[in-house]
């Protein structure tokens, strides 16, 4: 069976920042901190290289910094 060319994986979706929200939140352990949303604005603002379009958040490019980042920004 050959893969669909125009399959983009759940981890690379673009998402809004509510989405992201939503979805990191979801399935993030109990033990780990809960996010805000204002916190996703502070990070967004910490990290704007990451956002080359304006508003596209996606789980594969920005959880793994978010988890590193967020225990230091509680």
């Amino acid at each position: 069976m050959k893969k669909d060319p125009n399959f983009v994986p759940l981890n690379e979706l673009p998402l809004t920042i509510s989405e992201f929200l939503k979805s990191y939140n979801e399935n993030m352990p109990m033990e780990h901190p809960q996010v805000s949303l204002a916190q996703l604005h502070k990070f967004k603002e910490a990290h704007q290289s990451m956002f080359k379009t304006d508003g596209i958040w996606s789980l594969d490019q920005h959880r793994k910094r978010l988890i590193e980042w967020l225990p230091q920004n509680i």
